[in-house]
């Protein structure tokens, strides 16, 4: 019994050693440089500086925290919001069987396979304000008279970007609850029907109770991801016009690539780290307490 308990040790080793390199000693080092002074030109000058880093971000005139964090909170909810419907309305009509689903479904969950950064550049040629599709659509039909800046104007950039982003993850919504439809027993919903229920009370009285553990851990996890998920916002506009699509992972980017600043980034990257923890804790509370009445 003990040689088989040090197999099982040595052969969980390679895979602890490789977590610990390449996630959780970058979290440890993230979290401990976000106390430091720590810029790229000036290495030799690298101490702590308590919470500076976490200060300066919130006073920082040129990219205003609470705008950003407002953005943030547009971008994440927005994009949530509307993955989940439109995955679920696709899971529900992939469901039921019709001619060429398998090719439909396959040109469904084509997005989930590409680059976030290049699902982006192409979206911003669709929403290019001189020659972009979107445009050229809308001109043709008629509903405007001019071109628009979609990404230029900064009351509607936010909106844009959250356009391509739930172009980009709706896929993974329609994956998974498919994935949890196709387990229901259909005995339950033939039961159902032959009591004379209505399509509205088996889908609040069976649909959803029957996949709520899968809405409730996938709307979690994507609540991580779009949070964690700057590409589209990066290869779209960069955070702008005049930081109107600049969110706090777009903000961490800009901090290290532009102005070298590892500390400062790193302080960004805890608070990304933070407001997650504290999303997730009230999240699973709430769904508990729903879970427990």
């Amino acid at each position: 019994m003990k040689y088989h308990n040090r197999v099982y040790r040595l052969m969980v080793l390679p895979v602890f050693i490789i977590l610990t390199l390449f996630m959780y000693w970058p979290v440890l080092r993230g979290g401990f440089i976000a106390f430091q002074h720590y810029t790229l030109f000036d290495l030799s000058k690298v101490r702590f500086n308590g919470f500076d880093n976490f200060l300066a971000i919130i006073k920082d005139a040129d990219f205003p925290f609470f705008q950003i964090l407002l953005n943030t909170l547009i971008w994440l909810f927005a994009s949530l919001i509307l993955q989940f419907i439109l995955g679920f309305s696709l899971a529900l009509l992939l469901q039921k069987p019709f001619p060429l689903r398998g090719l439909y479904s396959g040109l469904v969950f084509y997005s989930w396979t590409l680059s976030g950064f290049a699902i982006g550049l192409v979206w911003a040629w669709i929403f290019n304000g001189q020659f972009g599709l979107a445009n050229d659509i809308l001109l043709r039909i008629g509903l405007i008279e001019s071109p628009i800046g979609f990404l230029s104007n900064q009351k509607i950039a936010i909106f844009s970007v959250v356009i391509a982003n739930v172009w980009y993850g709706v896929p993974f919504f329609a994956i998974m609850l498919l994935a949890a439809l196709q387990s229901i027993p259909k005995e339950l919903y033939e039961s159902a029907e032959l009591d004379g229920a209505g399509p509205f009370v088996r889908m609040f009285g069976i649909t959803i109770p029957y996949i709520l553990p899968t809405i409730i851990s996938t709307t979690l996890l994507r609540t991580m991801w779009i949070m964690n998920f700057p590409d589209i916002i990066y290869a779209m506009t960069g955070g702008g016009p005049a930081n109107s699509t600049n969110i706090l992972a777009t903000q961490m980017i800009n901090k290290i690539q532009k102005s070298y600043n590892y500390g400062q980034g790193s302080a960004v990257g805890v608070m990304i780290i933070f407001i997650l923890l504290l999303y997730a804790i009230v999240y699973l509370k709430i769904v508990n307490k729903g879970a427990d009445k």
